[in-house]
């Protein structure tokens, strides 16, 4: 089942006519015939107040698909391109989606100094494989998604439709949760999990685990972990630091990771203008420490991909440190306040935060926040 990539909070599937587009003395008619040829595709956060939608100007979808799981549609916006939506929600847009699954995919794969064994569970659009492909070291892709209508409608309507046909690719109509439990310990050496959201809110502000919500679980982050190679990466989809319930969650689920045996757990931030707040993030999680010349090793690497005219348009390599940098409240909330005494001492920031009491802290204990 493709993901829902942002926050879903209470989803308002908005099919509503939009401003006036002449003068006051526009007829009600005239209002009408407009309102009926645009309308938005759109969410509400009750927990902030926070609307955002994207207008589009054909209410008729290119292709629409009821699957047992899901309502598909695929629009089309002049600047955005084609807009997959499932369930009235936006998921991805030819424009930016570049920015989310460079990130997803890049991330991890250039953490790792030899990635071969890849799986990805859901991102039934592709685009997520599509960048994992790039890398030339990569033999073997396990891609996992419940929803296969998600994946026949991408295949037809985006551009990468054809990653599945690659001899590298394996696609499993299955269960995330589940395939995992079916594969021998330490089989891969990159896990992306491009999953939904594990809860919504109500009209009333009240949380509503979704089915997702066992990915991230205690007992399934323990089982991505046991599934990676000794010097695994796992990258998770973390939700957005600017609604609060997300960002309590990201101090969360990385505490998980170190729970359950990572030696390093970090959120990257990334700008997407079409998602709620225009931010999303993922937990990028390490089984050991990079290798002493990782960056050299990432430089060449993207110099290859570069080379073989497979170039991002989003993720670079300079991204692979500045991208977990976030702003002073979020580090705070996230890794602990008390990893800042020495620079804010005047705050009186406290030494014993019990994000710090295991002394795990982005490698060496410490947040080097200048050079």
């Amino acid at each position: 089942m493709l993901l829902r990539k942002c926050q879903s909070a209470t989803i308002l599937r908005l099919v509503i006519g939009l401003f006036c587009l002449t003068a006051s003395a526009t007829s009600q008619t005239d209002h009408e015939a407009a309102a009926s040829r645009h309308h938005n595709i759109g969410e509400y956060f009750p927990e902030t107040g926070f609307y955002q939608g994207l207008r589009i100007k054909d209410s008729k979808p290119l292709i629409r698909k009821q699957s047992p799981y899901q309502l598909i549609e695929v629009h089309h916006n002049p600047h955005f391109g084609r807009i997959l939506v499932l369930d009235g929600v936006l998921q991805l847009t030819e424009r930016d989606g570049n920015a989310y699954n460079e990130m997803m995919a890049h991330l991890p794969l250039m953490q790792h100094p030899n990635p071969k064994r890849v799986l990805v569970i859901g991102g039934g659009d592709g685009y997520v494989v599509q960048e994992v492909l790039k890398h030339e070291s990569v033999v073997h892709v396990d891609h996992v998604d419940l929803d296969e209508d998600v994946i026949q409608v991408c295949k037809l309507m985006f551009p990468w439709g054809a990653v599945w046909d690659d001899p590298r690719v394996k696609l499993h109509i299955k269960d995330g949760a589940a395939f995992l439990d079916q594969v021998a310990d330490q089989t891969y050496d990159v896990i992306i999990q491009d999953s939904s959201d594990p809860w919504t809110h109500d009209e009333i502000g009240e949380r509503v685990d979704l089915p997702s919500s066992v990915l991230y679980s205690v007992e399934h982050f323990a089982n991505l972990y046991r599934k990676l190679k000794p010097n695994g990466v796992l990258n998770i989809q973390a939700e957005s630091l600017q609604i609060p319930s997300d960002l309590e969650a990201i101090g969360k689920w990385r505490d998980l990771a170190f729970h359950v045996g990572f030696v390093e757990a970090r959120y990257a931030s990334i700008m997407i203008s079409t998602y709620p707040t225009g931010q999303i993030g993922c937990i990028v999680a390490e089984k050991s420490a990079p290798l002493p010349n990782q960056e050299e090793l990432m430089r060449k690497r993207f110099a290859s991909i570069c080379n073989a005219g497979k170039a991002t348009t989003y993720y670079h390599p300079r991204l692979q440190n500045s991208s977990f940098d976030l702003p002073f409240w979020a580090e705070k909330e996230i890794y602990g306040r008390g990893l800042f005494d020495s620079v804010c001492p005047s705050e009186g920031l406290l030494r014993d935060d019990s994000r710090l009491a295991s002394g795990r802290s982005l490698y060496d204990g410490s947040l080097r926040l200048f050079p």
